[in-house]
């Protein structure tokens, strides 16, 4: 017998006939037939449940040849136990190494499939016209080839590795440069609150002064108003007094009176002006509000028909006189308007307008309810849909809007910011140049969306600058 078929042997005697596997645990009936423990007590229970199987008690046929053996006579077989452990440890006992249609020793390795096969593979139809050779031969180059692809992932894999160094150094330098920041961010933004808590309490404070120095003098001048209304009274009750006597009499004592408003010295001080001084001015507010920056562009469908818009990057006007052309149901034929092309329902926004006013220039600014009335005179109050601030040149003008503080801008800034915050009803101005606040319109809710409005005054009023589009209105 050679060692093929005695290797198929001893495979065939460590082999369970119910699982087909190396011997696991393996027990011997009364019959001489050796199984699995488990294998047996699987076929057992199965057995156990068919009718006309039992035939007493305990007792079941064997798998291989039917006799009848007691369950509690099984016995372990410990030497097919050690046979069937060198089975699976012997290389040479390796199904493997076998070919699965021959059953002969796997000696050839076919380059054509990459694939070992046996003496009796290398004559047949299939490998016939394959390059074959020895598996020895094979080993070795591929062996060689391993090694080759080994040293390449070696090299590989230090690669991998120092990368991998490289990059958790980054990750290290990183997290500690956010770190740092984030102290930064927080030390400096501390630092600012502590420079704004100072700020307000010397705005605050300027303005106590302010009030105090104001309210004085006030009242300073009605005291000495109302000491001068009672000596005139008390003058005018005499001379009264005087008036109804006899007329002797009258003559008699009319002297001193007489006397006495010859050298009466009346004085009206001068009016005490009560415009603020102290302007609220947050630093770095404006810079804040430039995050929300919109790029506003009037939109030329509703301009005025000679309010004229001229694109300095286009280098064309937007817009021209209709020339008796019918207007559009878009276009504001009352005054001198137009409305930005973006509408705002929501979110935060911020943009400036530059001015250039002449003479008694009166213009406005600020938003407007996408369908305000464009072809009546209406006042632009928020009753009517406009929130807007109404700027002057040359005299004091209070806009027509009934407001708490009226806003009076005699000299108006060259460059107004306006911050619209839609949920929270505020619309806000500013002097985008030294960031002081000129005013604040509070709603509860907005009534619906908003556009940016533009208005000029007449012609040779000025012009107004919107993004990169110039406005002004035809001589």
């Amino acid at each position: 017998m050679d060692a093929v078929e005695l290797s198929r042997k001893l495979q065939e005697e460590a082999t369970c006939s119910i699982c087909l596997d190396y011997f696991t645990d393996p027990v011997m009936t009364t019959c001489g037939h050796n199984f699995c423990r488990e294998c047996i007590r699987l076929t057992w229970e199965k057995t156990r449940g068919k009718k006309g199987r039992r035939k007493r008690r305990g007792v079941f046929p064997c798998p291989e040849c039917r006799e009848l053996s007691p369950q509690r006579a099984l016995r372990p077989n410990r030497l097919l136990t050690k046979v069937a452990e060198m089975a699976r440890q012997h290389p040479g006992f390796q199904s493997r190494d076998l070919c699965q249609v021959h059953q002969e020793v796997l000696k050839l390795f076919c380059e054509d499939d990459q694939s070992p096969i046996c003496v009796v593979c290398r004559e047949s139809q299939e490998h016939r016209p394959h390059k074959v050779v020895p598996v020895e031969e094979a080993v070795k180059e591929h062996k060689l080839k391993l090694e080759g692809d080994m040293r390449q992932l070696r090299e590989e894999m230090e690669k991998t590795q120092t990368l991998q160094t490289r990059e958790q150094q980054a990750l290290a330098e990183w997290q500690e440069m956010v770190r740092q920041q984030r102290r930064l961010i927080v030390t400096e933004f501390k630092k600012m609150a502590a420079l704004l808590v100072e700020e307000e309490q010397r705005l605050l404070q300027a303005l106590r002064q302010e009030e105090q120095d104001t309210a004085a003098r006030l009242r300073e001048n009605m005291f000495a108003l109302e000491q001068q209304s009672c000596s005139l009274e008390t003058l005018l009750l005499r001379l009264e007094d005087c008036s109804t006597r006899e007329p002797l009499q009258m003559l008699q004592d009319m002297k001193e009176p007489q006397a006495r408003k010859n050298n009466l010295s009346v004085q009206y001080p001068e009016a005490t002006p009560i415009l603020l001084r102290t302007v609220c001015r947050v630093p770095g507010q404006i810079e804040v509000f430039k995050s929300f920056q919109e790029n506003v562009v009037p939109d030329p469908a509703t301009a005025y028909p000679y309010l004229l818009l001229y694109e300095s990057h286009q280098r064309h006007y937007l817009s021209t006189p209709p020339d008796g052309t019918p207007c559009s149901k878009d276009r504001f034929l009352a005054y001198p308007c137009a409305v930005g092309c973006q509408t705002f329902s929501s979110g935060r926004h911020y943009w400036e307008v530059g001015m250039n006013l002449t003479g008694e220039a009166l213009w406005a600014l600020g938003v407007c309810r996408d369908n305000v009335s464009r072809t009546d005179r209406v006042p632009k109050s928020p009753e009517n849909g406009f929130w807007v601030v109404q700027l002057c040149k040359g005299k004091k003008y209070e806009p027509p809007v009934s407001t708490l503080f009226p806003i009076t801008l005699t000299e108006p800034p060259s460059h107004v910011g306006i911050f619209l915050d839609f949920e929270a009803g505020e619309v806000s101005f500013y002097n985008a140049s030294s960031g002081s606040h000129l005013h604040t319109y509070v709603e509860p809710t907005f009534p619906g969306p908003l556009k940016p409005f533009f208005c000029l005054g007449v012609p040779k009023s000025g012009q107004m600058v919107i993004s990169t589009v110039t406005l002004w209105v035809k001589g």
